[in-house]
């Protein structure tokens, strides 16, 4: 993939990002397997993925929900930590064949996640933070599995996107920690490319925050959907 492609794929997964409060890494993780190694990609994106969370904070920083940053934030912080490390160490084409069928599941959830009623409460903010946590630093994908615990606590949608972005950043930050002390590394264009991603991401944050709120976010669900089952079948068949 060349740098425009990578620019344009950036672009489009944080305006996705953006208004359905995950997506950044459900995109580009799936694209960019098919360029760059696993690790590789996985780590790309959590950088790319980093500055995301800290554009939602910074573009809907008039609310927060501390309680639940702190909730889902301190056991993420944790689960990313372990799900990062088993990462590092997992055979390539195994590590992708696991990615394809979380991504199958993902879709499915995706899919289905307006019929899963959790239940407000302090249980399932730590619930949702260790699951999501877990599987960003396993896979660099688990805002949907935040958005089905956080989207419980009925935040108001600036709210939710600034507590999401924030809880992200924490999540974020230990995984990149994790990746780089486990020796990951990139190719240099790619170090040199950030300089165009980082703030192409936060273009598309722009752009997302000017027409969040007349964006059918449903259309966009379903869509990524089909992407992931597709690119999670692909993966499964052919690593």
């Amino acid at each position: 993939m060349d740098l425009l492609g990578a620019a344009l794929l950036t672009f489009v997964a944080s305006v996705v990002g953006t208004v359905t409060g995950f997506g950044t890494s459900t995109i580009m993780i799936p694209v960019l397997v098919g360029f760059l190694a696993p690790v590789e990609a996985i780590f790309l994106v959590s950088i790319i993925h980093w500055f995301g969370d800290l554009w939602k904070v910074t573009l809907f920083r008039r609310g927060f929900s501390f309680r639940l940053l702190l909730l889902f934030g301190v056991v993420g912080l944790a689960t990313s930590y372990v799900g990062a490390s088993v990462t590092l160490g997992a055979n390539a084409a195994l590590l992708l064949r696991g990615l394809g069928a979380f991504l199958i599941a993902y879709a499915l959830l995706v899919v289905f996640q307006s019929r899963f009623r959790v239940p407000a409460g302090n249980a399932a903010a730590l619930g949702g933070g260790a699951l999501s946590g877990f599987f960003a630093g396993l896979f660099g994908i688990g805002g949907a599995i935040r958005a089905v615990f956080l989207s419980a606590f009925g935040l108001p949608k600036a709210v939710y996107i600034a507590t999401a972005g924030a809880i992200g950043l924490l999540v974020d930050s230990m995984r990149i920690v994790t990746y780089a002390a486990g020796d990951a590394m990139l190719p240099n264009r790619l170090w040199w490319g950030l300089l165009l991603l980082i703030p192409v991401s936060f273009f598309g944050a722009r752009v997302a925050k000017r027409v969040v709120e007349r964006i059918p976010e449903r259309r966009f669900r379903l869509a990524v959907a089909f992407f992931l089952a597709l690119v999670g079948l692909k993966l499964i068949v052919l690593p």
